[in-house]
C-alpha cells in the first residue's frame, strides 16, 4: 500500500484541523489500535491510529468500534497522560513515516504536562509510542527489550527515532540533487533509484515516475515534484473488478483498465480502503472453515456416489444368476456331484447351445441352483435399493453444491452467518455456542424494479429462497431460476398481471446472473407462477419441484 511518506504529508496537513481540540475520549477497542474522541468547535471527529502491521495508518474515521469492558493498560495509561488535555500540535518530521502529536494537560497533582504521541508507521514494525516533555518513553503499545537489535522501547528510557535513510527530500528544488545522485549510481534501474534516493516515495510512486518519464529526468523530477505540492488529491485506485486496489496521492496511469476514484479527503480515503480491505478479510476469515466443510462434504458424496455406481454395475448381470438356476434346476440329474462346473443345454437360445455354468464343488447341485436363485433375488434388491441411495446422494450433491455457491457470493458477514446457521439447521456442523432462540432479523435481499415496474426480489442463500417463495410470493406472482443448477430463486411480485417479454427477459437475466452459470452464455432460465412451485416434505432448504413452466434462453449481462 502506497502509505508513503509524502502521502503522510498531505494527511498530517489535513490533520492539523485537529490542534486545539479537546480529548474527550480515549478507547483501544483492539490490541493494535487506539481511538481518541476529539471535541471543538463546530468540530466532533473520530481519530483512528493503528499499529496493526499490513494496515498500519492514522486518520479521521466514520466508523464506530466495539470497545472491550475492561481497558487494556496502555489506553489506560493514555487516559491517565493525555485524557484531560488538548491536541496542541501535530507535525511529520523529514518526510519519515512519523506522525507526531503533542498535547497539553494536567497531571494528577494539577500541574500541567506537554506528553507526546509518537507514531511509527513503518511497514516491519508499526508502533505508538508515549513519551514525556522530556523525550523519555512513558510506555510503548509494542515494547522492544535489550534484546532488541534496533532500539530498546521500555519505560523511562530515552526515545530514539529510527534509522534515518539518509534520503533527498521530495523537493522542486532538489530535482536536480537527485538527478545527479541517480546518475552516480551508474546503470540501475530507475525505479530502484528512486526509491533508494527520494524520502517519502513508495513503490507505486516510483514505477509511476518511470513509467511516465519523457525527455530530462532533472526537468521532469522537477515538475513532478512540484504538481505533487500543488495539485496532490485522494486516489483510491480500483482494480477491473472495481475492487479498492490501492490509493495514492496522484492520479495512477500505470495500470490499464483500472480506475483512480478521487476522494474528498485522505482520511476519507484511507476510512473507506481499510473498511473494505477489512471486511474482505473478515469474510474470508470466517468463509474459510465453510468453504473446507463443504468441499469435503462435496468430495465424500462424490465418492460415495461413485462407489454405489460401481456396486449397481455389478447388478447388471443379475438375470443371468436366475437364467444359471433355472437351466441347473432342469439338469439336476445329468450334473455329478463335487463337480466344478456344469455344461447344459440352454433353453432360452434358439439353438439350444450348451453353456458352463460354474459350481461350488462343496455344494451339491441342488445348492448351487438354490444359491443362484437366492444370489439373483439379493442383487435384485440392491440395484432397487442402490437406484434410490443414488438418488438421493445426487439430491444431497446438488444441495451441497447450492450452499458452495452461496457461500462464494457472500457479500456480508451476515450472508455467511446465515449459511452457517442452515448448515446447523441441516445438521452437517455443530453450534459451538449454546442454541438460544435467536431474534428473527429480517432478511435481505437483493431488490430490482422491472421493466414493467414491478418489484423484483432474489434470495442470496437457501434460506432466503424458500423464505421468498414459499412465505412471501402470492400463488400469481412469477418465479424464475436457472434451469439444472445452483442458483437463486427471483421472484416477479406481479400479483397475476401479464408479464411482458422485457420483464421475462430481465427476470431471467438476474436469475441467470444469479447462478452458478452467471459466466455462461444461452442460458436456460426456467419461469411459472408461484402456485406451480412446491416445496417435498422433508426437503433440504433452497430445494423445489415444479411444473407447468416456460424456458426462455439469456446470456448473463449487467442489471
Amino acid at each position: 500500500m502506497a502509505l508513503d511518506g509524502i502521502f503522510l504529508n498531505k494527511l498530517t496537513a489535513e490533520l492539523c484541523s485537529a490542534v486545539n481540540c479537546h480529548i474527550d475520549k480515549i478507547h483501544q477497542p483492539t490490541k493494535d489500535e487506539i481511538v481518541i474522541l476529539l471535541r471543538g468547535a463546530g468540530f466532533n471527529k473520530r481519530l483512528l491510529i493503528s499499529a496493526k502491521q499490513g494496515s498500519q495508518r492514522i486518520h479521521f474515521t466514520n466508523n464506530k468500534f466495539e470497545n472491550p469492558e475492561t481497558p487494556p493498560m496502555f489506553c489506560m495509561l493514555l487516559r491517565k497522560y493525555a485524557g484531560s488535555g488538548r491536541i496542541t500540535k501535530i507535525t511529520q518530521p523529514d518526510f519519515e513515516r512519523l506522525i507526531e502529536i503533542e498535547f497539553s494537560a494536567l497531571s494528577e497533582l494539577g500541574d500541567i504536562i506537554y506528553p507526546k504521541l509518537i507514531i511509527e508507521l513503518i511497514s516491519s514494525a508499526p508502533n505508538i509510542i508515549l513519551v514525556d516533555q522530556n523525550g523519555k518513553i512513558i510506555d510503548a503499545l509494542h515494547r522492544a527489550g535489550f534484546e532488541s537489535k534496533t532500539r530498546i522501547l521500555l519505560p523511562g528510557v530515552k526515545y530514539e527515532y529510527p534509522k534515518n535513510q539518509e534520503k533527498i527530500a521530495p523537493l522542486p528544488q532538489n530535482a536536480k540533487l537527485i538527478a545527479n545522485t541517480i546518475k552516480c549510481l551508474g546503470n540501475v534501474n530507475l525505479e530502484n533509484a528512486l526509491l533508494n534516493t527520494v524520502a517519502g516515495l513508495s513503490p507505486l510512486i516510483c514505477r509511476e515516475i518511470t513509467t511516465s518519464l519523457k525527455g530530462d529526468l532533472e526537468e521532469f523530477l522537477s515538475i513532478f515534484l512540484g504538481n505533487i505540492g500543488e495539485n496532490s488529491a485522494p486516489y483510491l485506485i480500483k482494480n477491473n473488478n472495481d475492487e479498492a486496489f490501492d490509493f495514492s496521492f496522484i492520479k495512477i496511469n500505470q495500470y490499464q483498465g483500472f480506475v483512480c476514484e478521487e476522494k474528498q479527503s485522505f482520511s476519507d480515503l484511507l476510512d473507506e480502503f481499510y473498511t473494505t480491505k477489512m471486511l474482505n478479510d473478515q469474510i474470508n476469515k470466517n468463509s474459510a472453515d465453510l468453504t473446507r466443510t463443504l468441499n469435503t462434504l462435496l468430495a465424500r458424496i462424490i465418492k460415495r456416489i461413485a462407489h454405489r455406481k460401481n456396486d449397481l454395475l455389478k447388478c447388471e448381470n443379475r438375470e443371468d444368476l436366475r437364467v444359471y438356476g433355472e437351466l441347473l434346476k432342469a439338469n439336476l440329474y445329468n450334473i455329478k456331484p463335487g463337480s466344478s462346473y456344469a455344461l447344459v443345454p440352454n433353453f432360452y437360445t434358439e439353438n439350444l447351445e450348451n453353456i458352463k455354468i460354474p459350481l461350488n464343488p462343496a455344494l451339491s447341485p441342488q445348492a448351487n441352483a438354490a444359491k443362484y436363485f437366492k444370489d439373483y433375488k439379493k442383487t435384485y434388491a440392491a440395484e432397487q435399493s442402490l437406484n434410490t441411495l443414488i438418488e438421493s446422494d445426487n439430491k444431497e450433491l446438488e444441495y451441497i453444491e447450492s450452499l458452495i455457491f452461496s457461500l462464494s457470493n457472500a457479500e456480508n458477514l451476515k450472508d455467511i452467518a446465515e449459511i452457517r446457521e442452515e448448515l446447523i439447521t441441516s445438521g452437517y456442523i455443530k453450534s459451538t455456542q449454546n442454541q438460544k432462540k435467536k431474534k428473527q432479523v429480517k432478511a435481505e435481499f437483493k431488490e430490482f424494479i422491472s421493466p414493467s415496474g414491478f418489484k423484483t426480489l432474489v434470495g442470496k442463500n437457501n434460506i432466503q429462497n424458500d423464505l421468498l417463495t414459499c412465505t412471501l410470493a402470492s400463488k400469481n406472482d412469477v418465479w424464475f431460476h436457472v434451469k439444472n443448477a445452483p442458483g437463486s430463486h427471483v421472484i416477479v411480485f406481479c400479483g397475476g398481471q401479464a408479464l411482458t417479454n422485457e420483464d421475462i427477459l430481465f427476470a431471467a437475466n438476474l436469475a441467470a446472473k444469479n447462478s452458478k452459470m452467471c459466466n455462461s452464455s444461452n442460458v436456460p432460465v426456467d419461469y411459472t407462477q408461484v402456485k406451480y412451485v412446491k416445496k417435498p416434505s422433508g426437503a433440504k432448504p433452497g430445494m423445489v419441484i415444479y411444473t407447468t413452466n416456460n424456458t426462455v434462453f439469456v446470456t448473463p449481462a449487467g442489471i
